[in-house]
């Protein structure tokens, strides 16, 4: 295993090279100037439109319910572990990378969800596809179908294999065991190592859940995740804001910590380059797991809301990367550094889930096991929702690559369904590198698709905008 490890990581940092960093960061700074900073001036508009929906809009699901879809699909592990675990490998500076690729991420998350609406495929019965793999054919040309089909291939993998099954229920079985069983007191052998019967059980009843729900398609997981999302997220979000209220007086100490590990002003001589960069790679690509902008995934819910303005959904879509990052993964790296969760991390090689739940445990004044409850609930919420999102992603791709062959899918849901059930059995490091791998392969064909169509989202927008004012249109 720890062979295999060694391998993932070496692909991992081929991947996440410089040449994805530049075009991610790229590909955001452009569109943010092409569309004139659109994302903060218009995001009023944006969160209006959120919960507004067109009423004579056509899709599958509302705006809202894409949303939500998308939302569960972003609001996960990356939020909870993965802020612990780019802190952990790349320092606190991770965290002001993370936030900044986010700032910029708005935007490519704006074009992404443009694109999808105004490439998308009526397939009847109110029935609507689409999402990158229809704005490389249908916005670039035929000719670069191939590109298509290797994010779609890109994008089964990192359903099935990292960012939607296998990170997610091993974020959940982690939480669960940490806090029934933390010192592995009733345990069982499978595959050759020792494990805690609550990982086990745990498995068993994430996998049923996730079949009870995916088997119903869109609709049925549009609305699971309409209910559990909005009130997680809520949830979550307050307690974050308790922790950082109740620790104020280390915030600004925290906040100084993560910008200079951002730049490597403590780093030892000639060594700042080097840290810097580090903070980077972690950051940008933790952030991209959270937030999925410039991934291509949010596209894909977009594309089945209803709506006949590709625009207004870009709006919404965009919303997306401002909870998810800006606001939810900022709190719970300010939570980590301020409640000295990240220095108890570093003395006792926490990782993981470990070390949020020692932010959780020592960020207000009560019983540990009331913060570790609190943290394991959210985290469930959050990594199920996940999981039920990058289902219908993955199935998407899928239907995509076999001219929608929904046979295939059918079978597709249970094996997706059996990657949630062995996935709490592999190791931590494996997984979320393994997620990182399928997830910058996923970026690449896409971000080549919107700086290609960057003309095309500046062109639609403003076409929007002139109606809006015009008044031909209701915003």
């Amino acid at each position: 295993m720890e062979a295999l490890t060694n391998f993932l990581v070496t692909i991992d940092d081929i991947v996440w090279g410089v040449p994805l960093m530049v075009l991610i960061m790229g590909a955001g700074l452009l569109l943010t100037c092409r569309l004139k900073v659109l994302q903060f001036r218009k995001l009023g508009k944006a969160l209006k439109y959120m919960v507004k929906n067109e009423d004579d809009g056509i899709g599958e699901v509302t705006s809202f319910g894409a949303l939500c879809t998308a939302l569960a699909a972003t609001i996960g592990t990356g939020n909870i572990v993965g802020v612990a675990t780019a802190v952990v490998a790349g320092g606190p500076g991770a965290v002001f990378w993370m936030v900044l690729a986010a700032c910029l991420g708005m935007a490519t998350k704006y074009s992404e969800g443009l694109l999808a609406v105004k490439y998308r495929e009526d397939k009847g019965n109110g029935r609507f596809l689409g999402g990158p793999f229809y704005y490389i054919e249908k916005g670039m040309g035929s000719k670069w179908k191939p590109l298509a089909i290797l994010f779609a291939i890109f994008g089964i993998g990192a359903g099935l294999l990292g960012i939607g099954t296998i990170t997610q229920v091993n974020g959940i079985s982690s939480a669960t065991k940490n806090f029934f069983d933390p010192d592995m007191q009733h345990t069982v052998s499978l595959f050759g190592a020792e494990y805690s019967i609550v990982t086990v059980i745990t498995a068993i009843v994430v996998a049923a859940l996730v079949a009870l729900v995916v088997i119903g398609g869109l609709k049925r997981i549009a609305s699971v995740t309409s209910i559990i999302v909005p009130f997680m997220a809520i949830t979550y979000v307050i307690v974050c804001l308790a922790i950082i209220i109740y620790n104020i007086a280390e915030v600004p100490t925290a906040v100084v910590r993560i910008v200079e590990s951002a730049f490597g002003v403590k780093a030892a001589a000639g060594g700042a380059l080097g840290a810097m960069m580090i903070a980077m790679q972690k950051g940008v690509a933790r952030g991209i797991f959270s937030n999925e902008a410039g991934l291509g995934s949010a596209p894909i819910a977009a594309a089945a809301a209803q709506t006949k303005e590709p625009t207004r959904q870009g709006l919404v879509t965009m919303t997306g990367t401002f909870i998810d990052t800006i606001c939810i993964c900022s709190m719970t790296g300010l939570a980590i550094m301020s409640t000295g969760a990240y220095d108890v991390a570093m003395d006792k090689g926490l990782e993981g889930v470990e070390v949020t739940a020692a932010a959780f445990s020592a960020g207000l004044p009560w019983a540990s096991s009331v913060g570790s409850f609190i943290l394991m609930v959210c985290l469930a919420f959050f990594a199920f929702t996940t999981i039920l999102g990058w289902d219908y992603y993955s199935e998407r791709c899928l239907e995509y690559l076999t001219g929608g062959n929904m046979s295939v899918v059918g079978v597709y849901r249970w094996v997706y369904v059996f990657a949630v059930l062995i996935g709490p059995f592999l190791t931590v490091s494996a997984v979320w590198t393994l997620a990182d791998i399928m997830n910058g392969l996923m970026a690449i064909p896409n971000l080549i698709a919107l700086v290609a169509l960057s003309g095309v989202v500046v062109a639609e927008t403003k076409s929007y905008f002139d109606r809006l004012e015009t008044g031909k249109i209701k915003g």
